[in-house]
């Protein structure tokens, strides 16, 4: 199977939905700007409301919490990282759109 070319300059694309490395730029990094700007986008359009973003950001804290039983294996550090991170997104969402805090 022949491998697909970008079309100006001839090199190989990346497959579809992969993220091509680029000197000095962290993928890590290009996830998370684009998981906020996506979960902006999903409450801006209140398909996603406030009391969802709680519990997403709990359920990420609780993993981060419980990193040695998770099923789905992560490293201890990047759990809590990500906690963190879900908490400021959290507040963030939270006063600029404001809404309804979940029941609990």
């Amino acid at each position: 199977m022949a491998q697909a070319t970008a079309p100006a300059t001839g090199s190989p694309m990346a497959p579809p939905g992969a993220l091509s490395a680029e000197p000095g730029v962290d993928n890590g990094d290009k996830s998370l700007v684009i998981l906020q700007s996506l979960l902006c986008l999903l409450r801006e359009k209140n398909l996603l409301t406030r009391a969802d973003i709680e519990e997403l950001s709990e359920k990420v804290a609780t993993r981060a919490a419980n990193c040695a039983r998770d099923p789905m294996p992560c490293r201890a550090g990047d759990a809590v990282a990500a906690a963190s991170e879900m908490s400021a997104i959290n507040a963030y969402i939270g006063q600029r759109y404001g809404g309804k805090h979940r029941r609990g």
